[in-house]
């Protein structure tokens, strides 16, 4: 009963994320409704700046600490609705909240992590226990893994509280930046076309930070290509 209790709140993180995923409330913020409805989306936002902020922060935070799929959605709707700078910004809360109520959860539920870790964990357990900090400020600065996977990862990992919040909000915001990017940049190419295809990822507005993800996605293919060749280098010196 007492590890039902503890798991009480990942379990009903989840469920939120599968009802509000599963409602279609979500399919509201893609490109082509928000273009179908900016002049609305952008009078409202103008007439209650603080409220719609507010509510957009809430929103990406309860999509966030469910670690559900549909995370993005929010995102680029953001970028859409508040532009780079301010979508940016209400952005970076929301994740960051978000993910700590994901990390505090987890943390609860699996206790002092003595069960069987997931095979993520297992994975992340080796560089985590040598390198914490630079493995922590990795895993959230490179989009590789799911950002509620590293969530849940890191909370089986007993990451410590601080560094957790500063990896997070660090790493998540750089991520974030050129999310946002894309978001505003389809809106500003969408609000001239009207149509949605993929020829609107070949303006410069939205190729450029799609080129800046796919260069972080491949940071680690790099940076093991070059801790390989050093080893050789070490090694025939040696």
């Amino acid at each position: 009963m007492s590890r039902w209790r503890a798991a009480l709140p990942l379990i009903l993180l989840v469920l939120a994320g599968i009802v509000l995923f599963s409602s279609g409330w979500l399919d509201q913020l893609t490109p082509q409704q928000l273009v179908a409805h900016q002049n609305e989306l952008h009078a409202h936002i103008a007439e209650h700046p603080w409220v719609s902020r507010l509510a957009f922060v809430g929103l990406l935070t309860l999509t966030m600490s469910t670690g559900l799929p549909g995370t993005i959605v929010v995102i680029l709707a953001g970028g859409f609705a508040f532009g780079v700078i301010d979508g940016t910004l209400c952005s970076s809360v929301g994740l960051t909240l978000g993910s700590l109520i994901l990390y505090l959860a987890s943390r609860y539920a699996f206790g002092a992590g003595s069960r069987h870790p997931p095979a993520i964990v297992a994975k992340l357990h080796h560089g985590f226990e040598r390198h914490p900090v630079s493995y922590t400020l990795f895993l959230r600065f490179v989009p590789v893994v799911p950002f509620g996977a590293v969530t849940v990862a890191l909370a089986w990992l007993r990451c410590p509280l601080w560094l957790f919040i500063g990896a997070s909000w660090l790493g998540g915001t750089i991520t974030l930046l050129f999310e946002t990017s894309i978001g505003a940049g389809l809106g500003n190419v969408m609000g001239r076309s009207d149509t949605f295809s993929l020829g609107l990822f070949m303006h410069r507005e939205v190729l450029l930070p799609l080129g800046a993800i796919a260069l972080l996605a491949l940071l680690p293919l790099l940076i093991e290509r070059l801790t390989r060749r050093y080893r050789r280098i070490n090694h025939h010196v040696d």
